[in-house]
C-alpha cells in the first residue's frame, strides 16, 4: 500500500510495509524540485535514516531497475 500527498515545496510518497511479520518501518519519499529524499525510521537506534538523491541518480536508478548486470551511462 503507499500514499501520495502534494505539499506546498514536494510531493510526499509513503510505502507502507503490508502483510506478514515482520513488518518493516514506513518508507517516506519526498520528491523536491532538485533533489529526492528517502526516509525510515530505524527503531534501533530511534532515529530516522535519509538518503538523498539528485534527480539524475533518481534517473539512473529508474533505469537500472529494468536492465541486467553491468556498467551504465545514461545519455542525457
Amino acid at each position: 500500500m503507499f500514499t501520495i500527498e502534494h505539499e506546498f515545496d514536494a510531493t510526499v510518497v509513503t510505502l507502507i510495509d503490508e502483510g506478514k511479520a515482520p513488518l518493516l518501518e514506513d518508507i517516506t519519499i519526498n520528491i523536491f524540485a532538485s533533489l529526492v529524499t528517502v526516509e525510515q525510521f530505524d527503531p534501533r537506534t530511534d532515529t530516522v535514516q535519509r538518503i538523498t538523491l539528485s534527480l539524475s541518480q533518481l534517473q539512473e536508478l529508474e533505469a537500472a531497475l529494468d536492465l541486467p548486470e553491468g556498467s551504465y551511462k545514461v545519455k542525457r
